[in-house]
């Protein structure tokens, strides 16, 4: 059986599957599976359901991906979130970020960087950083580990080094971060 994909931009969280999941149940359009960005679709979509689709997406946040480009940049994204939050098999969290891209998106590293600083006026690299911080921000939130455990398992090389992106990143310490809270917290599909 082949399907259809069709490619959601700002999808982030296990709960985004959901939410598209439902809108799909409720607009009756018969579907394999969804995945971070992905919609598998049993036929392609007709107008009225392309329609219909893209506007409750819009609805809650996201977005329906027409062009290969933002294919890309989306698809990008969701590998740097999964690279930054080390939702990746032990292998993969040995390979540097840029082998790591290429080797997922079958495009040289240089091609992808300067395609994600065109549209999005940042860097990959500055953007992995940001989820990094995001991740951090998460387990100082919880409470359970220190900053040093934490800074391990992100990987970063040192304590200092993670406190100082996120300074860097956030104009806050992360002691002072851990005081205010959630307050402070973005959404993934906001960094």
């Amino acid at each position: 059986m082949t399907s259809h994909i069709v490619l959601v931009k700002n999808m982030v969280c296990h709960r985004c599957v959901l939410a598209v999941e439902e809108i799909l149940n409720k607009e009756k359009i018969p579907f394999q599976k969804v995945l971070f960005g992905e919609i598998h679709l049993i036929d392609e979509l007709n107008e009225k359901q392309k329609t219909a689709l893209s506007r409750n997406l819009n609805s809650i946040g996201f977005e329906l991906i027409d062009s290969h480009m933002s294919g890309l940049i989306e698809k990008i994204k969701q590998l740097v979130i999964k690279k930054a939050r080390f939702e990746v098999d032990t292998k993969e969290k040995k390979i540097n970020l840029s082998n790591y891209l290429s080797e997922k998106l079958h495009y040289e590293y240089t091609h992808l960087s300067s395609l994600f600083s065109s549209v999005e006026g940042r860097t990959i690299e500055n953007f992995y950083i940001e989820q990094r911080i995001e991740k951090a921000k998460e387990l100082l939130i919880y409470g359970e580990k220190t900053l040093s455990e934490i800074a391990f398992e992100l990987d970063y090389s040192s304590t200092a080094h993670l406190s100082s992106q996120f300074k860097k990143i956030t104009g806050l310490t992360p002691s002072y971060f851990k005081k205010v809270g959630t307050v402070k917290r973005k959404a993934l599909d906001k960094v």
